[in-house]
């Protein structure tokens, strides 16, 4: 490890805890003592990146947006650049699918997209391209509404790009020792894996696309690893997930949200939409942003109507049908989120999205 618990660092970032390693870094909370407020200290684990790090940390400073992790500092010693950026109280994106949820069902998915189109809309008004937009580099709130959506990493993008293209003109053995090349890859756009130092914003709006294709399936668009960059390049483009046409209640917005994908994932970069336009069209798609709250399936009746009812500690007991139900057939005692509306003679349930089994309790 780079940093231990209780080292303070220029006198002002005492580390609290590591927090995560990715490719290209470790991430550490640190308090910033003049402010008293948890940061996020980034520390490179490839010495030869400090001049990189140095330069995209600058470029990243230029986007203030609220979905955008903000840069907030800079600094070297002995050689060693540091980072140190907003600290986001939640889990990344890629967690909150393993650990959390299968997918998403089409509100929040569309909340989701909302969000991240306006985070590059800012970045790419600054100047600034992502170029390595996946998961794990969207920091979301683990609350019930994913209430924080802000697009991080900006400061190691030109190490990305670059360490992306080295692995790509390596050819396959290259690409699989490299864990942010293969991270990258199912999100990849087509020029990134051609000629990824010339590509542009194009290439952040089809990450986009494949980023809303995984979070509504709970599928990659392209499959995973290799198989991922051999379909990308024959423009082996998936088609409309059987998730947004399971239930007639999703039917439309799934449609809506599939024109969205189909627009992102055009192999020509000139065909995809702007960020800026993705911000309008997000916004005139009609999605349901009530509040959610988290409870448990109470009861299954499949031969009189297929409906049943949920408990929560608001509630005793919530009416929901299978038409609102996003996935499989419900599972008693099944973990769900759902936002709830009155009704009579029970509050009802719509959407109800399952979340993954508590795995304390599979143990």
């Amino acid at each position: 490890m780079l940093a231990q618990a209780g080292e303070v660092f220029i006198d002002r970032y005492r580390v609290e805890e590591y927090v995560a390693e990715g490719g290209m870094q470790e991430v550490y909370r640190a308090q910033d003592l003049n402010f008293r407020r948890h940061v996020a200290l980034k520390i490179p684990k490839n010495p030869s990146a400090e001049k990189r790090f140095a330069r995209s940390a600058r470029v990243s400073a230029k986007i203030v947006h609220p979905n955008v992790a903000k840069t907030l500092d800079y600094f070297e010693i002995d050689g060693r650049a540091h980072l140190v950026e907003e600290f986001v109280e939640g889990v990344d994106l890629s967690r909150l699918l393993k650990f959390e949820y299968n997918y998403l069902d089409p509100h929040l998915a569309a909340h989701l997209a909302h969000l991240l189109s306006k985070g590059l809309a800012a970045s790419h008004h600054a100047g600034v391209v992502h170029r390595d937009m996946k998961p794990s580099n969207v920091m979301v709130a683990n609350d019930p509404n994913i209430s924080i959506v802000k697009i991080t990493d900006f400061g190691i993008a030109k190490m990305a790009e670059e360490e992306i293209a080295e692995a790509a003109q390596g050819g396959e053995p290259s690409m699989s020792r490299s864990s942010t090349a293969m991270g990258a890859l199912p999100y990849m756009a087509p020029e990134m894996i051609e000629s990824p130092k010339t590509a542009g914003m194009p290439a952040d709006i089809w990450a986009l696309g494949a980023i809303l294709y995984r979070v509504v399936s709970g599928e990659y668009p392209f499959g995973n690893g290799w198989s991922a960059m051999a379909n990308i390049i024959r423009g082996k483009v998936p088609g409309q997930p059987e998730m947004l046409k399971m239930r007639p209640q999703f039917v439309a917005l799934g449609d809506a949200l599939w024109n969205i994908i189909e627009m992102c994932l055009q192999m020509d970069p000139t065909k995809r939409p702007t960020a800026d336009a993705l911000v309008q069209i997000c916004g005139e798609t009609s999605y349901s942003d009530a509040p959610r709250q988290l409870g448990t399936v109470d009861s299954y009746k499949p031969g009189t109507g297929k409906w049943g009812f949920l408990h929560t500690d608001a509630y005793e007991s919530v009416f929901y049908h299978l038409e609102s139900y996003y996935g499989e057939e419900p599972v008693l005692g099944a973990r769900v989120n759902f936002a709830c509306f009155p009704g009579a003679p029970r509050a009802r349930a719509i959407p109800v999205l399952p979340r993954r089994p508590d795995p304390l309790l599979e143990e």
